[in-house]
C-alpha cells in the first residue's frame, strides 16, 4: 500500500531539529504545513492530539502527525499537565519555580502524545520522560521548559544536554517512534 506524503503540523523549528533525524531514521520524508494547530481544552494529551490530527487531516486532506505535550509537577497536583504551553506563555518556566518555592517534592514527567490521521486511521501514541524540577534553571540548549527538568538518571536539565543527549531520552522522541514503528509497519513504504 503507498501513502501520500506525511504532514507535520508544526512550525516550531526547535521541535523540528529534534525531530528530523529520528525521521530520516525511519526512512520517513515530511513536510510541514503553515496551518495552526486546533488545539482544544482537555486534561487528556492523547485526546488533544487526536482532535487536533483529525481537524487537521480534515482541512489539508492529506495523512497528518500532530504531538501535544503536557508537564505534570506532582507536588503541584499535575499542574500545569496538558496547558504547559499556556502555563509557559504566561508565567514562564519562572512561575513554576516559583510555585514550587519550599517543596522538597519535585518529581515530574513529560508526556507526548502523536496524534495521527488519514482517510482511514486516527490513532495516537505515547511517549514520557519522568524525572524531577530543577531548583533553579540551567542551561542553554532546547525550549520550553527545558532549562528546569531534570530527566531521571541525569544531573543535568534537559536544557543542558546536548541535542543528541536529549533526543535520545525525551518524552517526544519515545513517542514519535512509538509512531514511526507503526507508521513504516502498518502503512507500507511512500
Amino acid at each position: 500500500m503507498s501513502r501520500d506524503r506525511l504532514v507535520l503540523v508544526t512550525q516550531n523549528q526547535h521541535k523540528l531539529k529534534e525531530l528530523r533525524p529520528l525521521f530520516k531514521k525511519y526512512d520517513v520524508d515530511f513536510e510541514t504545513t503553515s496551518i495552526e494547530k486546533h488545539e482544544i481544552q482537555s486534561d487528556s494529551i492523547e485526546e488533544i492530539a487526536r482532535i487536533a490530527a483529525k481537524t487537521a487531516f480534515d482541512t489539508l486532506q492529506r495523512p497528518v502527525a500532530v504531538d501535544d505535550t503536557g508537564l505534570f509537577v506532582d507536588s503541584l497536583n499535575g499542574f500545569p499537565g496538558p496547558y504547559a504551553a499556556i502555563v509557559l506563555k504566561s508565567i514562564g518556566y519562572e512561575g513554576i519555580l516559583q510555585l514550587m518555592k519550599g517543596k522538597k517534592e519535585r518529581t515530574s514527567r513529560f508526556m507526548t502524545a502523536v496524534g495521527y490521521c488519514d482517510q482511514r486511521n486516527l490513532e495516537s501514541f505515547v511517549g514520557s520522560m519522568s524525572g524531577t524540577i530543577a531548583y533553579e534553571p540551567a542551561g542553554q540548549e532546547g525550549f520550553g521548559y527545558d532549562p528546569i527538568f531534570v530527566p531521571n538518571g541525569f544531573s543535568n536539565t534537559y536544557a543542558e544536554l546536548s541535542l543528541n543527549e536529549k533526543v535520545s531520552i525525551s518524552h517526544r522522541t519515545r513517542a514519535f517512534e512509538e509512531f514511526l514503528k507503526w507508521y513504516t509497519s502498518s502503512l507500507g513504504k511512500p
